[in-house]
């Protein structure tokens, strides 16, 4: 399984004083030696933490980069104009302190369709992120999409009694996607606690994680909170291997 770090959150604690530090091309060279996959930022239209020359300069200086962003023209064209390795798109609110839920994959489809197909043509691979429902996964196939990451917001805030439902949910998508030939990713919410019931869903290849990383990496370091992340994601690739062997 990857792991895809999110950087937000550097970018938001150097706005706080409008200055230069922390610096997030920095932060995301510490996620890569301790051995994440690919970093993720979000360009937002408020440009509340991650500024358009954050993505440029990421761009320049990590091996792989995942740009999450709305479907607003104007997030379209940065991003077409920079090129990330992957796009992610997402719903965006002004309101929201973070993402609070999935694309709508079906009410968006005509909107989205053309979209996928125009960043395909530069190279660049797209993912929706979507919640775990049947007919979302199914929508997001119809896009021309190639890969989906799943919202894990409901399972991480769920309680210890609807955790499981939640869980459930997000296996019979995954799963769903995985028939469907999709790349499935997940993301939201995960922390070092609730991480383990996600590893287990085999169809899962890859999450992304940010804010748990983040706040973890205040007290131990950032290299250190992201080795701590991908040895839980160690252990889950172990044990593939010795059931495969």
């Amino acid at each position: 399984m990857k792991l895809g770090v999110n950087i937000d959150h550097i970018a938001t604690l150097r706005q706080a004083r409008r200055g230069r530090i922390p610096d997030p091309v920095e932060a995301a060279s510490a996620c890569e030696r301790a051995g994440a996959d690919s970093i993720v930022c979000h360009l937002r239209e408020d440009r509340r933490h991650i500024q358009d020359a954050d993505v440029r300069a990421l761009k320049a200086s990590v091996r792989r980069l995942n740009l999450e962003m709305s479907i607003a023209p104007e997030i379209v064209r940065a991003a077409l104009a920079i090129k990330p390795a992957q796009v992610t798109l997402v719903p965006e609110r002004r309101q929201e302190l973070t993402t609070e839920g999935g694309l709508d994959a079906i009410r968006l489809s005509k909107r989205l369709t053309p979209l996928v197909r125009k960043f395909h043509a530069q190279g660049i691979e797209v993912s929706l992120f979507i919640d775990p429902a049947t007919r979302q996964v199914k929508a997001a196939r119809d896009t021309g999409a190639r890969i989906i990451e799943l919202h894990t917001g409901t399972y991480a805030n769920a309680s210890s009694r609807q955790q499981p439902k939640a869980r459930e949910a997000l296996s019979r998508a995954a799963a769903q996607g995985e028939a469907l030939g999709l790349s499935v990713a997940a993301g939201h919410g995960l922390d070092y606690g609730n991480i383990g019931a996600i590893l287990a869903i085999p169809q899962i290849d890859e999450v992304n994680i940010g804010f748990s990383i983040i706040a973890r990496s205040v007290t131990v370091g950032l290299e250190q909170a992201v080795r701590e992340m991908i040895e839980q994601l160690y252990q889950r690739n172990k044990a593939h291997a010795l059931q495969a062997a």
